[in-house]
């Protein structure tokens, strides 16, 4: 069976044209190959458990985070592209919602209008069986790589799988351990799975909710507005601890650094009063002074007061 799905795999329906595709991509649309990737990536981290594929936040973002890696800065695209067209290779079928027909071709171009469509869809028993089987999946992996993408750009692929991989369980043990790990300064591949399994502890922690002003903004292709921001930053204090770091929306996390924003030590928001020079617009910003912070659910991941100390201490102007 491994041999069938090879030959699949190398024969994926893809478009061409030289217009459209970069060399890089053997002028080929390289969406299926990326997606296909990330289900393997998510099988990997035990993410993926069944044949049924649903297309989930986190599927969404490993599939972004191909993309994006190997693409030009300012390409778009969606996940929903190849999710619902890969139906025409064999070994993946929709499952569609109510009212819908599985094999019917809809004009699928967004993540909301995916999943308006279809619940998700289901790989080819054998096909899942295989991929559960960490050798087999890795032949698979090569197939897709070494077919659909050039030279220069394979190890860049394989190197992604690996950082996917790797960050996941470090958010995991952030997570698990209440925030008890710590990351040695390392090679250049060790700050991208410090940098990312990080921000997936941190990110999930706060339901991709700012803790300063609370926005919660979270697109169908996967976008968030928050990032996860150090207190204290990691360059001091190799500190990659919960406690040692908040989700802040993009305006919230400058305004922190800067120091014109601060938690106080009731977890209030502290605005300073240096926000209110004459040539500033502060607009919503003076009215969350003083409101409660966003924190997660559970205490032991609330941010640290020793380092919100710091921050009020060395930082905040108040």
């Amino acid at each position: 069976m491994l041999s069938t799905f090879i030959k699949a795999f190398a024969n994926l329906r893809t478009d061409r044209g030289r217009d459209r595709y970069p060399a890089f991509t053997n002028h080929r649309a390289p969406h299926k190959p990326l997606l296909l990737l990330s289900v393997m990536d998510l099988m990997a981290q035990g993410q993926i458990t069944s044949s049924f594929i649903e297309p989930s936040l986190e599927l969404v973002e490993t599939f972004n985070g191909y993309y994006s890696r190997i693409m030009p800065p300012g390409s778009a695209t969606s996940m929903a592209y190849p999710f619902s067209r890969l139906a025409t290779d064999g070994f993946w079928e929709r499952v569609p919602r109510a009212g819908y027909d599985a094999k019917t071709q809809y004009n699928v171009s967004s993540m909301k209008r995916l999943r308006e469509v279809y619940h998700g869809a289901r790989l080819d028993e054998a096909l899942f069986r295989l991929l559960c089987d960490p050798e087999s999946r890795e032949r698979l992996r090569a197939v897709l790589i070494e077919t659909y993408f050039a030279p220069e750009v394979r190890p860049i692929l394989l190197e992604q799988g690996q950082v996917n991989y790797a960050a996941y369980e470090y958010s995991r043990r952030l997570i698990g351990e209440s925030g008890a790990a710590q990351w040695e300064d390392g090679e250049e591949t060790s700050g991208k799975v410090r940098d990312q399994g990080f921000r997936k502890a941190i990110v999930h922690l706060y339901h991709h909710r700012c803790a300063l002003c609370g926005i919660r903004m979270l697109t169908p292709e996967g976008h968030t507005v928050v990032e996860a921001a150090h207190i204290v930053p990691w360059s001091r204090t190799r500190d990659d601890r919960p406690a040692n770091g908040m989700a802040l929306c993009r305006l919230c996390h400058w305004y922190f650094d800067e120091g014109l924003m601060g938690v106080g030590k009731a977890y209030e928001v502290l605005v300073s009063k240096g926000i209110q020079t004459e040539q500033n617009l502060p607009g919503h910003v003076l009215s969350l002074n003083e409101r409660r912070i966003v924190t997660p659910e559970q205490g032991v991941f609330w941010p640290s007061q020793d380092n919100l100390g710091v921050h009020r201490k060395e930082c905040f102007r108040a």
